[in-house]
This record gives C-alpha cells, structure tokens and sequence, in this order.
C-alpha cells in the first residue's frame, strides 16, 4: 500500500500571506468604522482608507523585506563563523557532532565513526552543524524580495474589502452595515483557511480571527463616537 504524507509547502508564502492579509482585513475596518462614527461623508472614509492602505502596504511590505534581510544576514554570519571554527577547533566541532547523534540515541563508536566521516567533507559539516547544532535553514535569496510583495499586496488586497461597503452606499451608516457583514465574513473565511493550513481547530481559528476584527473595529467606532 502506498503511503502519502501531507506536509504544509510553501510555509514561508502562507506566513507572509497571513500576516498582510489579517492586517489588512483589520486596520483599515477599525479606521472605517472609526470614521463613520465621526464624519458624514463616504467619500471622507474611501479616502482615507485607501490612504491608509497605501501607507500600511509600504510599511508593512518594509517590515517583510528588513526581517528577510535581517534573517539572511543572521544566516550568512552563523555559516561565517562555522567555517573558521571547523578550521581552527575542529576537534570541538567533532564533539558537538557526537553530541547530536548522541541525543538520538547512537552509540559512542557510531558517533565516531559518523563524525570522522562528516569531517571529510567541510561544506556538508559546516551545513551540518548550522541546520542540527544552530537550528539554521539557509533562506532563500529571494526571501526579503518575496516576502515584502507577499505581505504588502496581501494587506492591499485585505484593506480594499472593508471599504467596499462604502463605494455602493450613500452614507457612513449604511456604508459601516455593508461594510460589517463583508468583513465579517471575509475574516471568518480567512480564519477557517488559515486554520486549515496550519492544523489547528478550524472553527474555533475561524471564530478568534473575527472575533479580533470585530473587537478593532468597535472600539474605533466607540472611541470616535465618545470623541465627536
């Protein structure tokens, strides 16, 4: 019988996808409903959500691409270091070789005999020790380029759905009901995949997303209201 295991790919893309689109179905639905408790005028509110979805975009797309560059830095100093210490200490870096097989349960001449042999080759015992020893995969060299556009048109995409409520209506009021129910929805069906993909309880996932969204942007309607 054949026999198929089911592993999440691509897990990088689906992270940063997450992260733009729950900020992006958030942020600009509080600021929407914010403002409608505040201002008489759609047209005040799509402006100023498509400004701030502009802005959150850049920013948010940023942040991706200095924590790509932070992560590929960090990897790229780690493989560095490695490098001189199995030239200069290359018996301790045996040891540490042992000392990982030896976790797994080896015995003392397997240990050996496995170290000898990684030691042959120094790239496969310097990548060894980065991915067993630091816990380091190396990252794509793409990965903050990815990353930043992954995240910043995930967040446009996700801002654009709380303002649709206020293109077809005629005022803030209406524009706020529309607005609630496609949101809503779109977080609730966010959470359920988001959940999906990442293993976890798909109704409770579901149901913590909107419940997040829905408590952002009350408050900022509470809060415009008291301020008005």
């Amino acid at each position: 019988m054949d026999h198929h295991e089911k592993h999440l790919k691509s897990s990088e893309f689906i992270t940063d996808m997450v992260i733009g689109m729950s900020d992006g179905l958030t942020v600009p639905f509080a600021l929407a409903a914010g403002l409608s408790g505040a201002v008489n005028s759609n047209g005040i509110i799509v402006t100023a959500g498509v400004a701030e979805i502009v802005a959150g975009s850049i920013a948010m797309g940023l942040g991706g691409y200095l924590a790509g560059k932070t992560e590929q830095d960090h990897y790229q100093s780690e493989l560095k270091r490695e490098y001189d210490e199995v030239e200069r200490v290359p018996e301790r870096e045996m040891d540490e070789v042992k000392e990982v097989f030896a976790d797994y349960g080896l015995s003392t001449e397997s240990q050996n005999i496995i170290a000898l042999e990684l030691s042959k080759d120094k790239d496969k015992w310097v990548h060894f020790m980065m991915k067993f020893e630091l816990g380091l995969e190396e990252p794509h060299p793409n990965r903050a380029k990815h990353s930043a556009l992954t995240i910043g048109i995930s967040y446009a995409v996700g801002g654009l759905i709380p303002l649709m409520g206020y293109f077809f209506t005629s005022n803030p009021k209406n524009g706020l009901i529309i607005s609630a129910i496609i949101t809503v929805l779109c977080l609730f069906i966010f959470g359920f995949f988001k959940s999906k993909v990442t293993g976890q309880p798909v109704i409770w996932g579901a149901l913590k997303v909107t419940l997040i969204g829905v408590i952002a942007a009350a408050s900022a309607f509470l809060i415009a209201r008291l301020i008005s």
